[in-house]
């Protein structure tokens, strides 16, 4: 077949169609403009913390269980503390901290047990993930998150949630109720 040949039978294939009506055609957006997300001090402090690692957590108090961590002060009696453990509390409210640097984390975190506790909330639960992808420093928003959790008063108690809400990726947390 030659060029002429083709050009006929694709003429003679296309008679009587008609082309498509537009009647409306979507114009494309404009994109937001880019907004910072970080302040410049928090981009200084992820900085150093990507050069030197976050401050090495005092476990105080926290016993690791595996995978798996547990934290209790003395006035929660260990009755309500097995109840926490085995998942038997209602989670009220919950946080997930994924992505986020320790610095913005810490500030989430504080603010979301701040809130928590103006709701008279009992029991929450924090996913701050299992730090698999942090390398061989270890996980630092779960190190992080349990070390803080320690050093506030409104914190009663707090062990890595059941498999089914996050396991060792996650804690309930019992807080005081004011």
């Amino acid at each position: 077949m030659s060029h002429e040949d083709d050009k006929d039978a694709f003429v003679e294939a296309m008679r009587g169609v008609k082309p498509l009506q537009f009647e409306q055609r979507v114009t494309p957006s404009q994109r937001p403009a880019p907004r910072a997300r970080n302040s410049k001090l928090a981009r200084q402090e992820l900085l150093a913390e990507s050069l030197h690692g976050p401050a090495e957590p005092s476990t105080d108090g926290i016993e690791q269980l595996g995978v798996g961590v547990t934290f209790r002060r003395d006035a929660v009696p260990k009755r309500i503390f097995r109840l926490l453990r085995s998942g038997r509390f209602d989670i009220e409210d919950e946080i997930d901290l994924h992505g986020l640097s320790a610095h913005a984390a810490k500030r989430a975190l504080r603010d979301f047990v701040i809130d928590a506790i103006k709701q008279r909330l009992g029991c929450i639960r924090i996913v701050h993930g299992k730090g698999l992808r942090s390398g061989p420093g270890g996980p630092v928003l779960k190190n992080s998150v349990e070390l803080w959790l320690t050093q506030w008063d409104e914190v009663l108690a707090f062990v890595s949630a059941q498999p089914r809400d996050g396991g060792s990726g996650a804690l309930y947390v019992l807080l005081k109720r004011r």
